[in-house]
């Protein structure tokens, strides 16, 4: 373990994309309680000042191409944080037709954090779970991303298949 991923997992800087009711949970994770600060994260105001991409809430088809917009302005290397249910099979949304229910298949998630709404204390574990990721070597869906790009972007263009839409006469 290099001094290089040492520093790396020391220093996330994240940015938050939030479509839902996930975001209630970050302020507290934030403020002094919990300070998540004092664990090397801070929130960015840009990707392209970001490591990890923290993504709240549910993600319909429309929201999902901005998420990939993100995540594909980020440098490298960058981490995906999917954050409750609802990035996982959709949440309570799980059976409308618009909801993505599986990130996975549309950009690489290192970690999941579980639940409907996940506790701070779970996002802080999420966070310590991914530096130890990175400064033992084994965070590397990024580079997935990047050596499997065809079949990400296969998937994607499935998905936002506009005729796939429409409504038959």
């Amino acid at each position: 373990m290099g001094l290089f991923k040492i520093s790396q997992g020391r220093s996330l800087w994240m940015v938050h994309f939030c479509t839902g009711c996930g975001a209630v949970e970050m302020p507290p994770t934030m403020t002094s309680r919990f300070d998540m600060e004092r664990f090397g994260v801070a929130p960015m105001a840009t990707p392209r000042q970001a490591d990890v991409l923290l993504i709240t809430g549910y993600l319909t088809v429309k929201t999902l191409k901005r998420v990939i917009m993100v995540y594909e302005q980020m440098p490298t290397p960058r981490y995906v944080i999917g954050f409750g249910s609802c990035t996982v099979n959709g949440g309570i949304y799980w059976d409308s037709y618009n909801v993505i229910k599986n990130l996975d298949l549309y950009i690489p998630v290192d970690l999941y954090i579980f639940g409907c709404m996940p506790r701070p204390e779970s996002i802080l574990d999420a966070f310590l779970k991914l530096r130890k990721m990175i400064e033992e070597g084994k965070a590397n869906k990024w580079k997935d991303y990047i050596e499997r790009y065809d079949w990400y972007k296969q998937n994607q263009a499935k998905l936002f298949d506009v005729n796939k839409w429409r409504v038959q006469k």
